[in-house]
C-alpha cells in the first residue's frame, strides 16, 4: 500500500497525559507563580481561580464544593472511598481495570464485608437496572481503558438513599454529566483538557458533605486524605489552600486549558469536538473490514477513549499472544513513523488499538490518522502472509 501523504498535525493520540490543546506551547506558562508558595495571595489567588473556571467550564451546581487534591484521579477516588465509605452497604460496579482497582481497594483493602460487586466485561459495562442505589455506589462513568461509557439516559434515581461515587477522568470535559444524580465526580488535569499530570479534582455534593459531617469512618485516615477537622468540613480545601504542595507551573497550564475550553464554547463545544472525533474515527471503521470497535453497542460508546479490535479472521484465527502481537506491531510501526504515539491498548485490555478522541485533538488528524491505520495494517498482513 501507498505510503500516505497526509500526516496529523500533532501525532499525540495517547489517552493519558493526553494531547495538549491546539496552539499550546511553553509561552502559555508564562505567567506562572514560580518560586512563590501557593500560599501566599498570588498562589491562592490562582488555585482559587482553577476552582472558579472547573465550576464555570463543567456547569457544576453552585452548592457543590469542589476541591484539588494529590496524587491525581486516583487520589481523588481514593480519598472519597476512604473519608465515605462503610457507612452503608455498597454496590462496586466495575468494566474495566481502573474499576476493578476500586473494587479492590473496597475489598481488599477496606475490607468492607457489605460490599457487593457487580462487573461486566471489556466492551460491555452493567446492567443499571441491577445496581442498588439505596446502597452507596461506585463506578466509573467512562472506561478510558475499555472505551465503554454509562449510555445517555441512564436511570441514576432522585431519591437514592446511598451516595453515587463516580470516577470521572476520562468523561469530563468531554461528556455530559448528571450533577443532580452524582454526589462525589472526580476526575484529573490530564484528560480531556490535555493538563499536567499529579493533581486531581474531588468534586462534592450537600448529600456527600453531609455524610462527611456526621460519619466518622473506623479507619486511620493519612493527612492527605483528611477532609475534615473536629467534625467540621476544611473549608480551605475548596477554596484554594491545597493539603499538600502543587506544581504552580501545573496550575498555570491548567489556567490555560480551562480558558481555552471557555474560548471553543464551554462544555458544549468540548463535547461537540470530541463528537467529532469520535465520529470520523467511527465512520473510517464502519467502511473498513479488519478492525470493529471494543464496545458492544454504539450507545454506550466512549466518544473520549475509543478501542479498537482487529477482526480480520485471519488474525482472529492466531492464538492470543500472536494477536496481541500483531496490534502491537501496528501501534510500533505508526509510532516509528511519527504519525501516532502511544496507541496500543491498555496492558490488562483485549489486544487492539486505543486512540484519544477528546476535545484537544483536530478532527483532521483524527481523518489523517485513519489513512495511516490502513497503510500499517496492510504493511503487517503483507507480513503475517509472507
Amino acid at each position: 500500500m501507498t505510503t500516505p501523504i497526509r500526516r496529523p498535525a500533532n501525532p499525540c493520540f495517547s489517552s493519558g497525559p493526553c494531547a495538549k490543546r491546539p496552539g499550546w506551547s511553553l509561552a502559555a506558562l508564562g505567567d506562572a507563580a514560580l518560586g512563590r508558595s501557593h500560599r501566599a495571595p498570588v498562589g491562592r489567588d490562582k488555585l482559587a481561580e482553577a476552582i472558579a473556571l472547573t465550576r464555570t467550564v463543567l456547569e457544576i451546581p453552585a452548592d457543590y464544593r469542589i476541591g484539588i487534591v494529590p496524587a491525581s484521579d486516583t487520589g481523588a477516588v481514593e480519598m472519597a472511598m476512604w473519608n465515605l465509605l462503610g457507612a452503608r452497604p455498597v454496590d462496586m460496579v466495575a468494566w474495566e481495570s481502573f474499576g476493578e482497582s476500586w473494587v479492590t481497594d473496597a475489598v481488599k483493602q477496606l475490607r468492607l464485608e457489605d460490599a457487593r460487586v457487580l462487573t461486566a466485561p471489556y466492551g460491555d459495562i452493567v446492567d443499571f437496572a441491577e445496581v442498588d442505589f439505596d446502597r452507596d455506589v461506585v463506578f466509573t462513568w467512562n472506561g478510558t481503558t475499555s472505551g465503554v461509557r454509562v449510555a445517555p439516559g441512564t436511570a441514576i434515581p432522585a431519591d437514592r438513599a446511598g451516595l453515587t461515587i463516580c470516577d470521572a477522568t476520562s468523561a469530563a470535559f468531554a461528556q455530559a454529566l448528571p450533577w443532580d444524580r452524582l454526589d462525589v465526580v472526580t476526575f484529573s488535569w490530564q484528560k480531556a483538557l490535555g493538563g499536567e499530570a499529579a493533581h486531581g479534582m474531588l468534586v462534592l455534593s450537600p448529600r456527600a458533605v453531609a455524610r462527611l459531617l456526621a460519619y466518622a469512618p473506623p479507619r486511620p485516615l493519612p493527612k492527605i486524605f483528611r477532609l475534615v477537622s473536629g467534625r467540621k468540613l476544611i473549608e480551605g480545601i475548596f477554596k484554594g489552600d491545597t493539603i499538600n504542595t502543587p506544581s504552580m507551573l501545573c496550575v498555570e497550564d491548567y489556567l490555560d486549558a480551562l480558558r481555552w475550553g471557555q474560548s471553543v464554547g464551554g462544555l458544549a463545544g468540548l463535547i461537540g469536538r470530541a463528537d467529532r472525533n469520535a465520529g470520523a474515527l467511527d465512520a473510517w471503521v464502519r467502511r473498513t473490514p479488519w478492525v470493529a470497535n471494543l464496545a458492544a453497542r454504539p450507545e454506550i460508546q466512549s466518544n473520549t477513549s475509543v478501542c479498537l479490535r482487529v477482526v480480520d479472521p485471519a488474525v482472529a484465527a492466531l492464538a492470543p499472544d500472536a494477536q496481541a502481537d500483531f496490534a502491537k506491531a501496528l501501534a510500533t510501526r505508526l509510532d516509528r513513523q511519527g504519525v501516532a504515539h502511544d496507541i496500543a491498548s491498555y496492558r490488562d485490555a483485549p489486544a487492539g488499538l486505543r486512540v484519544w478522541c477528546g476535545a484537544t485533538v483536530e478532527t483532521a488528524d483524527i481523518e489523517a490518522l485513519t489513512e495511516w491505520l490502513d497503510w500499517a495494517y496492510a504493511a503487517a498482513k503483507a507480513e503475517l502472509e509472507a
